[in-house]
């Protein structure tokens, strides 16, 4: 398939970036924060758009499967919105598996919004252990299987996280879209970053940490592997992680920096780099930003609504919110 030109984006484009104005914001978000009640919290997000009257969850999933079938009719290669898929397709055969590995089924673990309908995956996997997938997924699956069979369900997990970032690299290339390659070697340097500090926190398995990193990203898996954490600022400095990997520098021992910080500063790199996206009036990073813009809102929308259930101050909640694509 020729790749599309960027004035083939150009209907979808101005119809998203109209869109935006109804994204949550932040001062739409300290409405929600400093809402009395959750049912003054939810007409906020009734006037973006979600669905009132249903569970907050059911109305967070029905949005980004309602976006992702609306903008599957309308971008030029679909393919663009499947690279935001992916990774709730294997979100859920992550949790088939492990419900069947532990005799239950996974109904209420399963997201919409994957290339494949969850509730099929399941049926398949309950009715004969296949899910009716292309490769590598197929083969990851039946990996995966066979690694909690041996009661291995860490390994099952690095397994599907490989095939997972192995399927989107492998879509960006085939989109033939440096803006896109980019975005996806990101995510791969911030799962690959965390990856690091989490281990050295705990102590640092090395032979654990050789299985657990990605390939991928503009920082190899191996000087990963050989780097102190200590040096971790210095191996990321020159890119759009640098502060994250100073707090994840410092967070790297037990006793040492915030989690919570170092977390947030991967997420903020990321959305640096898509918003970018706001400036470019037409193409696929129009597409691109507002896909990443909508997954964000979703999980500021969960970070707000659980700080209230917990009974969080505003500041407390307020200071675990990523930044904002708007």
């Amino acid at each position: 398939m020729s790749r599309p030109k960027d004035t083939d984006y150009l209907s979808v484009s101005a119809r998203l970036h109209a869109m935006e104005n109804r994204l949550i914001d932040r001062e739409k978000t300290q409405r929600m924060l400093e809402a009395q009640t959750d049912e003054e919290a939810r007409k906020v997000l009734t006037e973006c758009g979600y669905a009132d009257q249903i569970p907050l969850e059911e109305a967070l999933s029905r949005r980004r499967a309602e976006l992702y079938g609306e903008l599957k009719k309308a971008v030029p290669d679909v393919r663009l919105v499947e690279l935001f898929q992916i990774k709730y397709d294997y979100h859920n055969i992550k949790a088939i598996l492990k419900a069947w590995s532990r005799g239950i089924a996974a109904d209420d673990l399963l997201l919409e919004g994957g290339r494949y309908d969850a509730g099929m995956l399941q049926s398949q996997w309950q009715q004969s252990q296949q899910m009716e997938i292309p490769e590598p997924g197929r083969q990851a699956v039946d990996r995966a299987a066979a690694l909690l069979r041996e009661k291995d369900p860490q390994g099952a997990d690095l397994v599907l996280d490989a095939a997972c970032y192995a399927e989107m690299h492998a879509l960006a290339d085939a989109l033939k879209s440096d803006f896109l390659r980019g975005y996806v070697r990101l995510l791969t340097d911030a799962a690959n970053l965390r990856t690091v500090v989490r281990a050295a926190r705990c102590g640092g398995d090395t032979a654990l940490l050789a299985k657990a990193l990605l390939p991928g990203g503009s920082v190899s898996a191996h000087t990963l592997q050989a780097a102190e954490p200590v040096k971790l600022a210095e191996i990321f400095c020159a890119g759009p992680l640098s502060r994250a990997a100073e707090l994840g520098a410092a967070a790297a021992t037990p006793a040492g920096g915030s989690l919570t910080a170092f977390e947030k500063a991967c997420d903020d790199a990321v959305t640096a780099y898509l918003a970018a996206a706001r400036r470019v009036p037409f193409g696929e990073q129009t597409v691109t930003g507002y896909l990443y813009a909508v997954e964000q809102e979703i999980t500021a929308v969960r970070t707000v609504f659980a700080g209230r259930q917990a009974g969080l101050d505003v500041e407390v909640i307020g200071s675990r919110l990523r930044d904002s694509y708007v």
